[in-house]
């Protein structure tokens, strides 16, 4: 297994992340690719792509073993069927059978957020733990659910919505499932920003988050650290619910570790200290003890080191190779 390599991809909205990646889980090398925004064709631009590379460092085909690929939106991990996904106009849309005729290997299909939860539990801030969640706070809020190792699908592959989780009962923001009060209305950098708009202009305090025309999740987070009244009440909000939520989850689920990414998890201690202040409240207190929050390591490389590793395991399945 050693001269093998696996490649993982995760399909964005704007750009698609590649990497050959060792069985060992190290990334070999790593690049990106525009996404197609139609959508009709962005295998035969990952299939290029990859071709492209191998040819870039003189590898040969072969050393490529299994593909395994991150998309938006519910995916039917069977037979690689994504549901649908609006960034990129997909209904019922069989992205496996088209990734594996354009690049000729065989492929493993998955939801992105799930492949981020796998690359941290593989390699990163997971640290190996087979009972986790990854919670992704960005424009929206995403998550994985991980037990025994193995991600929780659902029924019909709707397993793991943690933004969807409804935080504020009665008179919450819309979301955009249709739903209100949903945690993503709260936690995700945009409902973040909306939350501080809202509390700047109804007044009663001075803030220097008036100061910024575009203002972001970031400095709201920054202007928390220097006890700005307004910042931290914000933050004081968003971490409450936040922490509310996946102490439900960690109730239902009693996981080692519980994950906290995206670009809104760069806010680092603040932010997960905070949370985990709020989890304390609320989470049954035996899952508590067992419960482990952390913000992500990986980066941007939690989805092509996921996708490995759904690689990996396809591979090992189909081959019966010998488990690492």
């Amino acid at each position: 297994m050693n001269d093998s390599w696996l490649v993982g991809i995760d399909l964005g909205g704007t750009t698609v992340k590649l990497a050959f990646v060792s069985a060992y889980g190290e990334i070999q090398h790593k690049w990106e690719i525009p996404t197609d925004k139609s959508g009709n064709t962005v295998t035969l631009s990952i299939a290029k792509a990859i071709d492209s590379k191998l040819e870039e460092i003189g590898k040969p085909k072969r050393i490529l073993k299994w593909i395994g690929m991150g998309a938006p939106g519910p995916v039917d991990t069977e037979t690689g069927i994504v549901y649908k996904t609006t960034n990129m106009g997909w209904e019922n849309y069989p992205l496996k059978d088209h990734l594996e005729a354009e690049t000729g290997l065989p492929a493993v299909i998955e939801n992105d957020a799930n492949i981020a939860a796998l690359g941290e539990m593989w390699k990163g801030a997971g640290d190996g733990a087979k009972d986790l969640f990854l919670v992704t706070l960005g424009t929206g809020v995403g998550g994985g659910i991980i037990v025994n190792g193995e991600i929780v699908h659902g029924k019909n592959g709707a397993g793991g919505e943690i933004g969807h989780i409804c935080s504020v009962a009665e008179g919450g923001a819309p979301c955009n499932c249709g739903k209100t009060g949903c945690i993503e209305t709260i936690a995700s950098a945009t409902g973040i920003v909306r939350i501080a708009k809202e509390k700047v202009e109804a007044g009663g305090c001075e803030s220097v988050l008036t100061g910024f025309p575009d203002l972001t999740a970031r400095h709201i987070f920054q202007a928390a650290e220097q006890n700005d009244p307004a910042a931290v009440q914000v933050v004081e909000y968003v971490t409450n619910h936040l922490g509310l939520v996946l102490a439900n989850l960690a109730s239902s689920l009693n996981p080692s570790k519980i994950v906290i990414g995206g670009g809104v998890s760069k806010a680092g201690e603040i932010l997960r200290s905070k949370v985990e202040k709020s989890f304390g409240k609320y989470v049954f207190p035996r899952a508590g003890e067992a419960a482990d929050i952390v913000i992500a390591s990986l980066g941007n490389d939690a989805g092509v080191i996921g996708g490995a590793w759904i690689a990996k395991n396809a591979w090992l399945k189909s081959e019966a190779q010998p488990v690492i």
